[in-house]
C-alpha cells in the first residue's frame, strides 16, 4: 500500500475530508507532526506522495520558524522526484515559496465563508474539471502569494488573484480550505476566537455559515481529492 507524507504545522489542522479520498484510493498516510517538533525528512524515500496541511506560520518569517526551511527542500525534492504534492493553505505558499514565487502579507484577511471562481484553465484541469464555475469555499489566511512562474492559475476570489494553481501535473496548491469539516472549524474557533474578535469578526457567525456551506463544499473537495489521491496507488 501506497503511504502519503503530511506535514501537519497545528492540532487542529489535519487531513480532514482529505483522509476519506486516501482511504477510497486505498492510500496509507503518515502525519509529520511539525507542531510537536517532529524532524523533516529529507526526501520522500518510501512514500507515494507529499501533502503539506495548513498552519499559523508565514513563509517570510524563516528565521521564526527555521523548519519550514527544511519543508522547502523536502517540496523541492519532491518536485525533482515528480511525487504527487498537495499544499493546503499554508502548504499552498509552500510551494509556491518552493516555485520561486513571493509569498507576503495580504492587504486584508480572507477568514470564513467566501466564493471562489474557477479560472477558464481549470476547465480542462483532471481535479477541477466539470466543478461548478463559482462555489463558497472556507478561508483562513492572511498571506498571499504570486502565482508561480510556469504554474496554472486554477481559482481566485474577489480578496486573492490566486486561491488555487498547478504546477506540471502532479503539484497542486489549493489556498482555500476544501478539506474543511465542522471539527476542524471548531477547534480553529475555539483557539482563536478571542483574535477574531479583535479583528471584527465573529467565530458563532463562521460555524452557523459552516451549516449552509459545508454540504456542498464537502461534495467539491471529495471529488477533488479523490482525482488527486486515485492514480497514486498504481504508480
Amino acid at each position: 500500500m501506497a503511504k502519503i507524507l503530511v506535514l501537519q504545522h497545528h492540532p487542529a489542522e489535519n487531513l480532514g475530508a482529505i483522509a476519506d479520498a486516501l482511504e477510497e484510493a486505498a492510500l496509507a498516510w503518515q502525519y509529520v507532526r511539525v507542531f510537536d517538533g517532529a524532524q523533516i525528512p529529507k526526501d520522500l524515500r518510501g512514500a507515494g506522495g507529499l501533502i503539506v496541511m495548513g498552519g499559523p506560520e508565514s513563509v517570510y518569517q524563516l528565521d521564526r520558524f527555521p523548519y519550514l526551511r527544511d519543508e522547502i527542500a523536502l517540496i523541492e525534492n519532491a518536485l525533482a522526484a515528480g511525487k504527487p504534492i498537495l499544499g493546503v493553505c499554508l502548504g499552498s505558499q509552500l510551494l509556491a515559496a518552493a516555485l520561486g514565487a513571493e509569498v507576503r502579507r495580504g492587504d486584508q484577511r480572507e477568514i470564513g465563508w467566501f466564493s471562489v471562481r474557477l479560472s477558464d484553465d481549470a476547465a480542462d484541469d483532471r481535479l477541477f474539471r466539470g466543478m461548478p464555475r463559482e462555489f463558497v469555499a472556507a478561508h483562513w489566511h492572511s498571506d498571499v502569494f504570486d502565482l508561480p512562474r510556469g504554474a496554472t492559475a486554477l481559482a481566485s476570489s474577489e480578496r486573492t488573484p490566486v486561491q488555487a494553481y498547478r504546477f506540471g501535473d502532479k503539484a497542486y496548491g489549493l489556498l482555500f480550505h476544501a478539506e474543511m469539516t465542522r471539527e476542524i472549524l471548531g477547534a480553529l474557533v475555539a483557539e482563536f476566537g478571542d483574535g477574531l474578535k479583535r479583528i471584527g469578526l465573529d467565530g458563532d457567525v463562521i460555524m452557523l455559515d459552516a451549516e449552509r456551506h459545508l454540504p456542498a463544499l464537502g461534495r467539491i473537495g471529495s471529488t477533488i481529492f479523490s482525482r488527486w489521491a486515485g492514480p497514486i496507488q498504481g504508480t
